[in-house]
Parts: C-alpha cells; sequence; structure tokens
C-alpha cells in the first residue's frame, strides 16, 4: 500500500473508504454510542444537571475573567479610588470574603456532584468494555480452534504451534487479575 493511501486510511479510520460516508457497520456502532450517551443524559437528575452546567462554565475562561474583573472592581470600590462610591465593605474585605467562601463551597459541591456521576458513567463503561472484550476472546478462542481443526484436517502443520495451542486455551480472567497483582510494581 502506497504512504499516501495508508495517510488516507489513518484519516478516515476505514479501509476502503475514501471520504464520504462509513460503512454501515460502523455507522451502526457510532448510532449505538450515541443512543447511549444520550440516555445516560437524559437520566440525569435536576441535580445533577445543574452540576454538570455550574462545572461546565465554571471551567471556561471567560469564568475566570469575569472574577478578575469582579473582584478588581470591588476592590477599586471599596479602596476609596472612586470618590463618588462609598466605601461598602472596606479592607479587609468581610463580604467579600463571605462571598467568595460561599461560592466556593457551592461551586466545589457541583463541581463534585458531576464528577461522581462521571466516574460511575466511566465505570458502566469500563463494565462494558471488559464484557465486550472478554466475548471477543472467546470468539477469538474459537476461531483459533476452528482454525487448526482446519489444518490439522488437511495435513498442515501451521496449526501445529505452541503459541497456538497456549491462545487457544480459554482465558481466566480472575487468573490474570491475580498475576497482575502478584507481579505490579506498588506505588507509593
Amino acid at each position: 500500500m502506497d504512504p499516501q493511501a495508508s495517510r488516507k486510511i489513518a484519516a478516515n479510520g476505514v479501509a476502503g473508504q475514501e471520504g464520504g460516508e462509513p460503512p454501515e457497520v460502523v455507522l451502526r456502532n457510532i448510532r449505538a454510542v450515541c443512543e447511549l450517551e444520550q440516555k445516560a443524559l437524559d437520566e440525569r437528575s435536576v441535580g445533577e444537571r445543574i452540576g454538570d452546567g455550574v462545572s461546565h462554565y465554571a471551567g471556561r475562561a471567560w469564568f475566570i475573567v469575569f472574577h478578575v474583573l469582579w473582584f478588581g472592581m470591588w476592590i477599586i470600590l471599596n479602596a476609596g479610588l472612586v470618590p463618588a462610591v462609598p466605601e461598602f465593605d472596606p479592607y479587609p474585605y468581610p463580604f467579600l470574603t463571605f462571598a467568595v467562601s460561599l461560592e466556593a463551597i457551592f461551586l466545589s459541591l457541583f463541581i463534585l456532584m458531576s464528577q461522581n456521576r462521571a466516574a460511575r458513567q466511566a465505570d458502566q463503561r469500563a463494565h462494558l468494555d471488559l464484557q465486550i472484550n472478554l466475548l471477543a476472546e472467546l470468539e477469538s478462542t474459537k476461531m483459533l480452534e476452528m482454525l487448526t481443526a482446519l489444518c490439522q484436517h488437511h495435513g498442515l502443520n501451521a496449526g501445529l504451534s505452541p503459541d497456538i495451542e497456549q491462545l487457544a486455551q480459554p482465558t481466566k480472567p480472575k487468573t490474570l487479575v491475580s498475576e497482575l497483582q502478584h507481579r505490579l510494581p506498588e506505588s507509593n
């Protein structure tokens, strides 16, 4: 395959497709993922929707700019730099401190609520990924068994590799988890 064709496939994500619509099987998967995402969004409680909205807007650059302007104006007005405006919260600005503290409390609660919902959704996706991976592994094992049987039936030695024999054995997730826990370095 020439390098330009490889770049087109990499850009499109699908072999055999140069521009245009992806194949139906890909579109079907995209629709399924979009439906799951929409269902998760629709099932949020009112509080979760508010928390997501606050988190969404609080993470924007304009939110920081707004606060810089707000704090700057508050300090300028209460430092006596604008003679026409009487000081309503003189230094050390106790009312500003109170307002900012309340805002920080509520903002952190909304963000935590949004993060908890996102973590639950991520856990659900991880469980789904695990199930799909286990099914794909089972399918691959069965295909290896069938290919080995075909090779043996036709008298081919290609299916007699020790690696293939090991890969054709069913994967035992509990054994893998135990082995990983035993071998992975511990974090401090």
